[in-house]
């Protein structure tokens, strides 16, 4: 199979089945985020910051890059998500999130210690960048890719095909297997048709048949089944007790 064929094939695999793309639980995040800041120059951590982020809050890198200190709110763990780093015609720009979608995301506990680190470094102002590059400069997903030699390291750990966004796979994947309802991941997600978050859910066999005893339950209520019935109707034929009694 050639490089374009290869190529091809991946991007129907994410068309298809988004979730086959997604790191498997958090201790792969956390390698990935580690052998890329191994790689970088002079280690920077940022890179593993930007790792974790993305995948935990199911995130474009583009999306990381907007982040503001006024967007996160530490009281209740989210981020009020309402930019992204793109590239203009005079460079790099920041702009809505794609689709204009605005959406709140939640910080998730594995990710705070992180986040606190990072506001406590860039003080106060609350239009401060919480994630950049080394110098301070805004990131992309072919600068992150380039600062981490990101080809090489995740070949080397057998993700031949990983890529930056399919750390937002990861994220959507996580959130599914965990049992977020769709209508709430689709708002995470900031898809503007449940079609598309839908690819993220798993219904293996068991969850399927448990379904389907759930809504008999539901329509049931108190009310008799057909298996019920025929239950009842079995018992109710059953040769009636006899009992000896003595006569004196």
């Amino acid at each position: 199979m050639s490089g374009w064929q290869r190529l091809y094939k991946r991007a129907e695999d994410e068309l298809d089945d988004p979730r086959s793309l997604a790191l498997a639980d958090w201790d792969a995040l956390n390698e990935l985020a580690n052998a890329l800041v191994e790689r970088s120059h002079n280690h920077y951590r940022g890179w593993g910051d930007i790792i974790r982020f993305a995948a935990c809050t199911a995130a474009r890198i583009g999306e990381v890059s907007g982040v503001r200190v006024k967007d996160i709110n530490r009281f209740d763990w989210t981020w009020d998500l309402c930019r992204q780093t793109t590239t203009g015609p005079g460079g790099l720009i920041d702009k809505g999130t794609k689709g204009k979608r605005r959406r709140t995301v939640p910080i998730i506990e594995e990710i705070r210690d992180l986040v606190n680190w990072r506001m406590n470094m860039v003080g106060n102002d609350p239009m401060a960048r919480l994630f950049t590059g080394p110098r301070g400069g805004r990131i992309t997903t072919a600068i992150l890719r380039d600062a981490t030699h990101w080809d090489e390291v995740v070949v080397s750990l057998g993700y031949e095909y990983l890529r930056r966004h399919d750390l937002r796979h990861t994220g959507l994947t996580w959130f599914a297997d965990a049992g977020v309802p769709i209508h709430v991941l689709q708002k995470i997600a900031g898809h503007g048709h449940i079609t598309t978050t839908q690819r993220y859910l798993h219904p293996d066999k068991s969850s399927i048949e448990n379904a389907g005893r759930t809504l008999s339950r539901h329509l049931s209520g108190d009310r008799t089944t057909p298996q019920t019935a025929a239950s009842a109707q079995a018992a109710s034929t059953e040769a009636p007790v006899r009992h000896l009694r003595l006569v004196q």
